[in-house]
C-alpha cells in the first residue's frame, strides 16, 4: 500500500548485546495499561527490531474521524475515510505520520482511547489494517497490540500475554496522563477501562484473548526491567535470540 512504511532495522540501529534469528516475529498482547507498549519498546531497543504499535492506527483512524467529523458509529463512514487517506499514512517504528506530520503526541488521550476502542470493533476496517500489519511484520518486528498472537501474527515465532490488575493498570494510566496537564482522575480512568475491557473483551470480530501457546506475564508487582528480562530469557532459552 503507498504511504504506508516501517522503518528497517538499520534506521533505528543502536548496540545491542543479542542478536535475533532472522525474521523473528515477537506478539505481544495485553489490555490497556498492562505494560505491553513499554515493553514492546524495550525489548525492540535490546534486540534492534523494528516496533510496531498496532493501537497506534486505530487511535489514529478514531482521532482522524473525529478531525474529519466522520460518525464514528458508522462503520461505512469510518472506512471510506480510510480508503480515501490511506495512501497518506506513513506507520513507522517511531510512531504515526500523516501528511508529512508527526500525530503521534496527539493520538495518547483518554477520548482517542476510547474512539480507537469503538473503529477497531469493525470487522471492514480490522480487515484492512489487518492486512498493512502482516505486510510490514515479515522482516521481523516486535508487534504489540490485544489480537497480534492470535489473528494478525498467528505463526509469530514467540508470543507474551501481560496482564495486571484493573486497578493497577488504572493507577499506570493515571500517572501517565497526569505527566501533562490531564485532571482525569483515577477512578474516572478505573471506569473507562471497565468499559473498554468489556468492549475489547467482547467484540465477536477480533477480541483480546490469551493466545493459547502465548506466554503470560502478570505485571502487577513486578518492574518493567524485570518484565523485559522475562522476555529475553524466554527468547534465549528458544534460541531465537543469542548474546553477540
Amino acid at each position: 500500500m503507498p504511504g504506508l512504511v516501517l522503518g528497517t532495522r538499520m534506521e533505528q540501529a543502536i548496540m545491542s548485546d543479542w542478536t535475533p534469528v532472522a525474521g523473528l516475529r515477537i506478539a505481544i498482547d495485553g489490555p490497556s495499561g498492562s505494560g505491553k507498549g513499554t515493553v514492546a519498546k524495550l525489548v525492540g531497543e535490546a534486540l534492534a527490531l523494528p516496533v510496531l504499535d498496532t493501537g497506534l492506527l486505530y487511535r489514529f483512524l478514531g482521532w482522524l474521524s473525529s478531525e474529519r467529523q466522520a460518525d464514528i458509529a458508522d462503520e461505512n463512514a469510518v472506512l471510506k475515510l480510510l480508503h480515501h487517506v490511506i495512501s497518506d499514512i506513513e506507520w513507522r517504528a517511531e510512531g504515526i505520520f500523516f501528511e508529512n506530520r508527526d500525530c503521534t503526541a496527539l493520538l495518547r488521550g483518554e477520548d482517542v482511547g476510547a474512539s480507537a476502542s469503538k473503529v477497531a470493533a469493525m470487522p471492514q476496517v480490522r480487515h484492512v489494517l489487518l492486512e498493512l500489519q502482516r505486510k510490514l511484520s515479515g522482516q521481523g518486528c516486535v508487534m504489540d497490540g490485544r489480537d497480534i498472537g492470535t489473528v494478525v501474527l498467528p505463526e509469530a515465532e514467540a508470543k507474551f500475554f501481560l496482564t495486571a490488575s484493573q486497578r493497577e493498570r488504572a493507577r499506570r494510566r493515571w500517572a501517565q496522563l497526569n505527566q501533562g496537564d490531564s485532571e482525569v482522575s483515577l477512578q474516572q480512568i478505573v471506569e473507562d477501562l471497565k468499559t473498554r475491557d468489556a468492549r475489547d473483551s467482547g467484540r465477536e470480530c477480533s477480541p483480546l484473548e490469551k493466545a493459547k501457546d502465548a506466554i503470560q506475564i502478570d505485571s502487577t508487582t513486578l518492574r518493567i526491567d524485570e518484565v523485559v528480562d522475562r522476555v529475553l530469557a524466554v527468547l534465549e532459552r528458544r534460541a531465537l535470540i543469542k548474546r553477540v
